[in-house]
């Protein structure tokens, strides 16, 4: 029996041995990347194709191409350039929808930010998770918000002419129906939106330099182009004209407006002696905030400061800057301006 046997244990242990050497030749037999395909792929490279002819290289020419289009006024290939994004938003069901303002076709793309402002990145690391623990409002599970009255009043009566209408206001002149504040979160943390500088300039309408110095002015110190008013109506108490030129409006958006009030907060309010600060009665209840500046203070900005004889001292203007905020009450609004080193002083409105 042991006889037998002694062929196949013999044979087993001859596998046994043999299988590390047959594993080791294996990758001797295959065939890799960097034998003949390699070889094969290197020789159809495209460093390797020849060199275009000398006649092509200086007849090319997309300049001279582009003109002979325009003269001829051929439109550009059906490939390239053809999509332009609806001027007017007709609503969703319209078959031609506007892309979203990131896209670069749409009309309200702007690049960038290439850099944040060190009051965005303030903004970002610090003041919105103050803002948020500050104004935040825990509500456990099972937390039932009491209901609250109707805050507008409904016609009384059996008159036919009260169907349909809208609802009457509340009793009383004094009171007024304020924004109403939604539960904070991360998603509704105030931010500042915009920055408006006005210049109300009534001498302009006797003498165009005064509007010229007071563009040239707002212009410096915002980095943006200024916009002028004419006067709407004739009022006899402010010596205003209807159609005369009478102020100039800038309006400062995302980096310009950072810069802007990174400018005021630390360089202008610290040089105006015995500055209060912005009124508490400041506010119009929306979120935005608005304070002045005489034409002393206004010189103060570095911009006008550094070619202060460039410009006419009695033409220098004073300005009103408002801050336009997405807060829906003024408290909101006022403890964002705080965070960001603008103070307050008397009787708050809130």
């Amino acid at each position: 029996m042991a006889l037998r046997e002694l062929p196949s244990r013999t044979l087993t242990a001859l596998c046994r041995d043999a299988r590390p050497a047959v594993r080791a030749t294996q990758p001797l037999c295959r065939r890799n990347a960097s034998s003949d395909a390699a070889q094969e792929v290197e020789s159809a490279s495209s460093f390797e194709a020849p060199p275009l002819a000398e006649e092509l290289v200086k007849d090319y020419d997309p300049m001279a191409r582009s003109r002979l289009r325009r003269r001829g006024k051929k439109e550009l290939p059906p490939s390239r350039y053809q999509y332009r994004s609806p001027k007017y938003y007709r609503g969703p069901l319209h078959p031609h929808q506007p892309p979203p303002a990131s896209d670069p076709s749409s009309r309200l793309f702007q690049p960038g930010p290439f850099t944040l402002p060190r009051l965005e990145q303030t903004y970002q690391s610090t003041i919105a998770s103050d803002i948020l623990a500050l104004t935040y409002q825990h509500y456990p599970p099972g937390y039932r918000a009491p209901k609250t009255e109707q805050r507008l009043r409904e016609w009384t009566g059996d008159s036919p002419y009260y169907k349909g209408r809208p609802l009457r206001g509340p009793r009383g002149k004094g009171e007024v129906l304020r924004l109403l504040n939604a539960p904070r979160t991360f998603r509704n943390i105030p931010k500042i939106t915009k920055v408006v500088v006005h210049s109300m300039v009534p001498e302009a309408q006797e003498s165009s330099a005064v509007l010229h110095v007071a563009g040239m002015t707002l212009q410096a110190i915002s980095n943006v182009r200024v916009v002028p008013h004419k006067a709407r109506h004739n009022v006899v108490g402010w010596n205003l004209r209807e159609g005369r030129y009478v102020s100039v409006t800038s309006t400062l958006e995302r980096e310009d407006a950072d810069h802007f009030l990174a400018k005021l907060i630390d360089v202008v309010l610290p040089k105006i002696k015995e500055w209060k600060g912005v009124p508490g009665s400041s506010g119009d209840g929306h979120g935005n905030m608005t304070f002045g500046l005489t034409p002393d203070q206004l010189a103060l900005f570095p911009e006008i400061e550094v070619n202060y004889d460039a410009y006419p001292p009695k033409m220098i203007p004073g300005c009103h800057i408002t801050i336009c905020t997405d807060a829906t009450s003024n408290k909101d609004a006022r403890l964002l301006l705080q965070a960001i080193g603008i103070p307050f002083y008397g009787k708050l409105n809130d």
